[in-house]
This record gives C-alpha cells, sequence and structure tokens, in this order.
C-alpha cells in the first residue's frame, strides 16, 4: 500500500510540475456569443515566399481551431507575397486547416494579379450579417486608398439598409486609412505608403458615415507588423468607432486579435502573440497607448 501512495504521490507530483510548464492560455470569455479571428499581413517577413502563411501564425492553428467560440476570420490583406495561382493555392490548402470560413479584405500584394483574385473569391467589397452585427469588407487598392465611386454608394447603400437592424458594426480593409501625416497617427509606422494619394477621403466621406450612427463600430487594418518597430499592433476608440491594426512578420511582436462579441452583444479583445509560448506576452489590446 505505501508502495502504491508513494506511486501516486509521485504521479502527482510530475502532473503538477508539467502543468506549471505549459504555456500560458489566452482565457475565452465564459459569457461568450461568438468570437472571430482577424490576421494582418498573412504572409509574414517581407520578401519571403513561404509555403503558404507565416509559419509563426500557422503554428497557432490549432490553437484557432479549438476555441469553441470562433466561428470565422478575416485576414486583413497582404495574404501573398504576390497574387500567383501557387501562392493562392498554398494559402487555401493552410485555410482548410483551420475549419473555419474565411474571409479576405485584400492587401496591394494580394491584386497584383486581380482578376485571378477576383476569380476566385469573388468582389473585393462585400457585406455580411452575422448574429445581428454588420460585417463589411471594403478595397481601398480600387481607388489610391480611397473609397469612391460603385464602392463609395455600396457603402451609404449597405448602411442605410441595416444599422437599424443590427447592432455591432465590423469593417475591414488592408491599409491604415486613418494615418495622416499630419493628425495624431502620425507616427505610427506602416509596412507601407504603397498606392497612397497625396490626399483621400477617409476623414471627409467615410467615417462621417459611421460616426453619425447609433452604432458602435471596430475598424481593422492589417498594414502594420512587417517590421519590427513597436508599431505591430495599434488600438484606438473615440466616441463610437474603434481603430485597431495588427499584422505580422517583424517575428518579434507577431500577433493576431480575437474579437469576442459576449451575450450582452459588448465587444472585448484578445491580442495573441505568435511568437514564443505565451500567448498573453504582447499584453491586452486596449492598453496600448498612441506614440
Amino acid at each position: 500500500m505505501k508502495t502504491i501512495n508513494g506511486i501516486i504521490f509521485f504521479v502527482l507530483i510530475l502532473t503538477f510540475w508539467g502543468c506549471k510548464q505549459e504555456p500560458v492560455v489566452v482565457d475565452t470569455p465564459s459569457s461568450g456569443l461568438y468570437s472571430f479571428f482577424v490576421a494582418g499581413h498573412a504572409y509574414g517577413k517581407p520578401g519571403v515566399n513561404n509555403i503558404g502563411v507565416h509559419p509563426p501564425f500557422k503554428d497557432k492553428f490549432d490553437f484557432i481551431r479549438n476555441d469553441e467560440f470562433i466561428d470565422f476570420g478575416v485576414f486583413t490583406g497582404d495574404i501573398v507575397l504576390s497574387g500567383t495561382e501557387q501562392n493562392w493555392n498554398e494559402v487555401d490548402a493552410d485555410i482548410s486547416l483551420l475549419e473555419h470560413p474565411v474571409y479576405f479584405a485584400a492587401g496591394n500584394h494580394d491584386i497584383t494579379d486581380r482578376a485571378l483574385f477576383e476569380s476566385r473569391y469573388g468582389q473585393t467589397y462585400k457585406s455580411f450579417i452575422h448574429h445581428s452585427d454588420l460585417f463589411i469588407i471594403l478595397d481601398p487598392n480600387i481607388d489610391n486608398w480611397n473609397i469612391s465611386g460603385e464602392q463609395l454608394q455600396f457603402l451609404k447603400d449597405v448602411l442605410n439598409s441595416n444599422y437599424e437592424q443590427v447592432e455591432n458594426i465590423f469593417v475591414f480593409f488592408h491599409q491604415v486609412l486613418w494615418w495622416s501625416p499630419n493628425n495624431i497617427y502620425q507616427n505610427i509606422s506602416l509596412n507601407s505608403l504603397s498606392g497612397r494619394a497625396d490626399t483621400i477621403n477617409f476623414w471627409g466621406e467615410v467615417e462621417p458615415l459611421f460616426s453619425s450612427l447609433p452604432n458602435d463600430t471596430y475598424m481593422f487594418a492589417g498594414d502594420v507588423g512587417a517590421f519590427a518597430n513597436e508599431c505591430e499592433f495599434l488600438y484606438h476608440k473615440y466616441n463610437n468607432i474603434t481603430f485597431i491594426a495588427s499584422g505580422m512578420g517583424g517575428e518579434s511582436r507577431d500577433n493576431i486579435v480575437i474579437i469576442d462579441v459576449l451575450s450582452d452583444k459588448t465587444v472585448s479583445f484578445r491580442l495573441i502573440a505568435l511568437n514564443g509560448n505565451d500567448m498573453n506576452s504582447l499584453g491586452k489590446l486596449e492598453d496600448y497607448v498612441l506614440p
């Protein structure tokens, strides 16, 4: 009997020790209604043509797949280094491992062959409703970072037709449209200003469409994180609008964001570090302070 008790005690010690060595796990809210993840600059390190997505991101696929609340994901652009059929086939093969739907907000790298992209994934701006929340995907690549013409009319129509019936509004695009060289976001280091017109219509025409609404609105961009520059993610809330940027490739603060929509329709965030074992190592997204 003493021998058996000794063995049990030894096993318990090993179990306890093993638990202490496990990576920190990011908790899912117990009152969650649904969740989704957002991944920016998923091809990863600039100039590197990975087979599929950035390897540290792919290493977290099991974690994403095993989160019972996650319903889908959104890639916020620069999903591939260049828009070739082989690169898209590799990305699609990776996404199949997630076992979740994934939506694409196209980046400038992704539409190097726009006809190919659209033949595979459809129109680059679209909308859908999920659990009475409105999701809108936009494509600033069409007009040098402007949302104009038919796309602007599409945006107006979607908002006018839905804002009274939905609660939260989530908007996704690649470029950090709220950035300007002379506003409060001027010190944010973007991956690129490629294709940007000298002036764009975000603050004059796009932002007012949302700030005039009663809905809480969350806007996501994905053109940060390619370089290790302390600007691999961003969070800023004012009035009814919250701006979030996230991305990967710098290989020290790579990240994705998981958005948790709770049963009362409030929204919380999990900033997931992709490098190392501690997914909490980057802290809370909401603690971000503009430089």
